[in-house]
């Protein structure tokens, strides 16, 4: 593994994990006590464009559906898990260039580190992906489907110390404004928001402004919070039913194959998914071109229904008047708040409609991760 960070190194993230996420990293054994501030949180606020309030929960007898994990803890704990597992990592080093990628091998130039000769390379680097601009396939413009902005709060004393706030206000539509909950009165705050020609970098930079103004925002989050350091702002892509996937002997995964929810804007999980198909594409393919098709396959058959799901839910919520009238309906029981807040952290019901073969006695019963 090479990377041109060094860590612990801060990632510009909402440190949410989703169930999807939460049952991987347990199925890969990692240790969440590595992470200092990991904090398992199940119950969920969420307000409607004109400001009704839905409380709900995540399950809490059946394992953890949700978590927070700053990342700058999080990746430093995987870059630990790995070495426990005997990989390599090289750390500090940059990319410089791919001289050769072909059915004969593919070689990798390192700074500080010459030239790697190997059979295979999966590129986990990101939106801007270097890799995938030396091999000529960058899309020129592309600034990704949504755009996010973050900061950490101190001195959190409202209900944001423990919930989970999700909030839909009108003007962020089909995106939200959230809170989670990290420890010692501290909570990871921001928005997301669509990419269009009404959400310019100005109004973005107005509304994060505005945001920490809002009376129900400053109500959840205390009189008295503090932001901490600087606020930080990132792309995200979102187009894994178009983005290239493959090149010869590299794969993208994780941001580099656009992979994140155009709903939520969540990409941990989709990485590491993307991630784990790659490995097995390389360890099962006959020929590069077989890994290839394997990998797009699966890719295909793991998240392209769910981000078609997607992407029309987000069409839909663009509408303060569809919003409202989800929101009104989900509000209508118990059972219709549980299930929800499992849907949205839960990838796998997501499009479970439209793919049968997902479809299984108590889907909806399917415990957490890390059961004790």
């Amino acid at each position: 593994m090479v990377d041109k960070a060094t860590f612990p190194r801060d990632k510009c993230c909402g440190d949410g994990l989703t169930t999807n996420a939460l049952r991987i990293l347990d199925e890969l054994n990692f240790d969440r006590s590595r992470v200092p501030d990991w904090l398992e949180c199940s119950t969920i606020q969420m307000r409607a464009p004109r400001g009704q309030v839905i409380d709900t929960h995540l399950p809490n007898d059946s394992g953890i559906f949700g978590a927070i994990a700053p990342r700058q803890q999080l990746d430093h704990a995987l870059v630990q898990h790995c070495r426990d597992l005997g990989i390599t990592i090289h750390e500090g080093a940059a990319f410089l260039g791919i001289p050769q990628n072909n059915a004969s091998g593919v070689s990798v130039e390192i700074d500080g580190h010459g030239t790697f000769n190997v059979d295979f390379v999966v590129a986990a680097d990101g939106m801007w992906s270097p890799i995938r601009k030396a091999l000529g396939l960058s899309t020129p413009g592309y600034l990704g489907e949504m755009h996010s902005f973050r900061q950490y709060i101190g001195n959190v004393t409202g209900s944001a110390t423990q919930t989970l706030h999700i909030w839909f206000d009108k003007d962020l539509l089909p995106g939200y404004a959230w809170s989670f909950p990290l420890p010692n009165n501290r909570a990871n705050f921001g928005f997301c928001i669509l990419r269009t020609k009404d959400h310019s970098v100005q109004f973005m930079n107005d509304t994060w402004r505005d945001l920490l103004t809002r009376p129900h925002i400053v109500e959840a989050l205390g009189t008295d919070f503090v932001p901490e350091d600087r606020h930080t702002a990132w792309p995200i892509p979102a187009r894994i039913d178009s983005a290239v996937r493959s090149s010869g002997r590299v794969l993208f995964v994780g941001d580099a194959v656009c992979a994140t929810d155009v709903l939520t804007g969540e990409g941990i999980g989709q990485a590491l998914e993307t991630g784990i198909v790659a490995a097995h594409a390389i360890d099962e393919g006959a020929t590069p071109a077989d890994v290839r098709a394997r990998y797009s396959h699966t890719v295909d058959k793991t998240l392209l229904a769910d981000h078609r799901m997607s992407r029309t839910l987000s069409t839909m919520m663009s509408s303060s008047l569809v919003a409202r009238a989800v929101l009104a309906l989900v509000n209508t029981n118990n059972w219709t708040r549980t299930n929800f807040a499992r849907w949205m952290f839960e990838d796998e019901p997501r499009a479970v409609i439209f793919t049968p073969r997902r479809w299984h006695r108590k889907f909806l019963k399917r415990p957490g991760a890390y059961q004790q």
